[in-house]
């Protein structure tokens, strides 16, 4: 499953750089929240613009660890979205998103009496969201973002960052 995914990603990234003139490619980073884990994450997106009004955007998001019942929690997640942009002004934009996500949950614990015990698991979901980027210049695109994750474990996920015109 996880070669399907990483080779989804990377076909999305081989036409999302040949679709389009380069001028429009934004890359940013941003702090997220995601209500399942109760936890902020740190996130890199790009957005690669395949029509007029719709952009494909990959993302990842790394939840910082977190203690919990004796036990460490890490989770990730990896985002291929797609962002249809219904009001595109001169500074302020927004779109819908929708698209794919994978997260990965392990939990471990180092108990001295029962030993270490580890476990991991990934899962597939969907996104679906919106957005607000706002253009304070050419190349500095402030934004907020609110996804909801249907997956097992779902969670809805605010973020906001900063995308840079590449």
């Amino acid at each position: 499953m996880k070669r399907i995914i990483l080779t989804t990603f990377i076909i999305v990234l081989h036409f999302g750089f040949s679709a389009n003139a380069q001028e429009d490619t934004r890359i940013g980073a941003f702090l997220a929240y995601g209500t399942e884990i109760e936890n902020i994450g740190i996130g890199a997106n790009a957005e690669f613009p395949i029509l007029e009004n719709f952009t494909i955007s990959p993302s990842f998001i790394y939840y910082f660890p977190k203690e919990e019942f004796g036990g460490k929690i890490n989770w990730f997640e990896i985002n291929g979205n797609a962002h249809y942009y219904f009001v595109n002004q001169d500074n302020l934009s927004a779109y819908a998103l929708g698209g794919l996500n994978y997260s990965s949950v392990k939990v471990s614990y180092d108990d001295p009496r029962m030993g270490n015990f580890s476990h991991s698991d990934g899962r597939v979901g969907l996104n679906l969201g919106g957005g607000i980027n706002f253009k304070i210049s050419d190349n500095i695109i402030p934004f907020a973002e609110l996804k909801y994750v249907f997956i097992d474990g779902s969670q809805l996920v605010a973020s906001g960052g900063v995308k840079f015109n590449l």
